[in-house]
């Protein structure tokens, strides 16, 4: 009987699990109009994800589209695609077996900057980081998740008796961009290791205190380790709906559900049931709110793109402090070049890429939070969410010296 319990408790965990076999991502070059169409109707009538743009509304012709599409629609979509002529290429034959190539094999038992570590190692590294250099660094909980995981922040800084102006930087609001955490796990060691030795550094956390947070959708990170490597959004659950969670980065009150989100529940973009309605998105604007007169810049670590954008995307109107930001990101951009010749393209989000609403760095910049930013990190595409960890070390690199570029203007030109 146990035997059979056991076997039981297997067999639902494997079924938990989603799989990819034979699902492949390709990459669309509409031309016409008919083909921006195409795509949307085969949005609403089959169930593809789109990894870029993250939605259909926001197909347009000439930018590519990356989406992954599931086995059982490939016949169908290979006779569209030919019948309308539609220029493509398959970036990924068998997700799965990228999926299983992405980690290397086997998960390491401790937690490694150079490895994709699991909730369960980060929560590990956040205490024992935090113990190893007690007079730089300290960390608070600001809130519980949906699913009651601690959201743990750290503050990075000497420490001093009088308020510090600050920078807020985040990691892995959409749960499937793995590179993104591991920049912010990357960003604390370094900060706190070169502190006395980098000249740069040991200035910035004499005058400032970065606050970070290295996981923000925690329930979602932890749910694509465990269960779907492709999910993006929270993990919430609202009664009378079968779909689960929202997408966080539409859920700030930033001309929240209009442009670019989605009002569906079972979207990808969806903006959430009222601004602010998902609770980690809630406890972190509270955080902001409450220091907005100490944070002086909003950092946020997204994939993938090579773009570093600001405010705004919710509109195509240009921010006030345009030229400032244009001149700071095309800096920072130039920085991150210099290590490895990456490129990347610095703009305002609505039209750089394409309009979204909602978002945390359009949010913290009508707070008041003048130098605000977005990172779409590597790469361009041709490994998208599932960029190798061979990639971890060279991409928090170079990011590196794009963030310090950033902080360091800002801790000049303190307003």
């Amino acid at each position: 009987m146990k035997v059979l319990l056991l076997f039981g408790l297997v067999a639902f965990a494997l079924a938990d699990i989603t799989r990819f076999e034979g699902e492949k991502v390709f990459r669309l070059k509409p031309v016409l109009d008919e083909h921006v169409t195409l795509i949307k109707e085969l949005a609403d009538s089959v169930e593809v994800d789109f990894w870029s743009p993250e939605s259909p509304r926001m197909v347009t012709i000439d930018i590519d589209v990356d989406i992954r599409v599931p086995a059982a629609y490939l016949d169908l979509f290979y006779t569209l695609l030919q019948q309308n002529n539609m220029e493509h290429e398959v970036l990924y034959e068998d997700l799965q077996a990228a999926v299983e190539a992405e980690a290397g094999g086997r998960e390491p038992r401790a937690h490694s900057y150079t490895r994709y570590n699991s909730w369960d190692k980060v929560q590990s590294w956040i205490t024992s980081i935090s113990s190893s250099y007690p007079s730089l660094i300290s960390k608070q909980v600001i809130g519980n998740t949906y699913e009651g995981r601690p959201m743990t922040l750290l503050k990075l800084g000497k420490k001093s008796s009088s308020t510090k102006p600050a920078i807020f930087m985040d990691c892995g609001i959409h749960a499937r961009e793995w590179i993104s955490p591991a920049f912010c796990q990357w960003f604390v060691r370094e900060a706190l290791s070169t502190y006395g030795s980098d000249s740069q550094m040991t200035s910035m956390l004499n005058e400032m205190d970065i606050f970070v947070l290295p996981v923000f959708n925690i329930d979602g990170y932890d749910y694509t380790h465990k269960s779907n490597r492709m999910w993006r959004k929270t993990r919430s659950r609202r009664s009378g709906s079968g779909c689960i969670g929202a997408d966080p980065n539409r859920n700030f009150n930033a001309g929240w559900c209009t442009l670019g989100a989605s009002s569906n529940p079972c979207s990808d973009t969806f903006c959430g049931h009222s601004a602010e309605s998902e609770i980690e998105v809630k406890n972190v604007a509270d955080f902001i709110r409450r220091n907005k007169s100490v944070i002086k810049s909003y950092i946020t670590m997204h994939s993938y793109s090579q773009l570093l954008l600001f405010p705004y995307s919710y509109s195509y109107e240009l921010a006030a402090h345009h030229g400032e930001l244009m001149k700071i990101a095309e800096g920072a951009s130039a920085a991150l070049r210099t290590l490895y010749g990456t490129r990347y393209t610095s703009g305002p989000g609505a039209a750089t890429i394409y309009p979204a609403a909602g978002g945390s760095d359009d949010w913290a910049y009508d707070l008041g939070v003048k130098y605000s930013f977005t990172f779409e990190l590597r790469d361009t595409g041709r490994y998208g969410f599932l960029l190798p960890e061979s990639q971890i070390k060279p991409t928090c690199e170079e990011t590196m010296l794009a963030v310090k570029y950033i902080a360091g203007y800002v801790q000049k030109n303190l307003y």
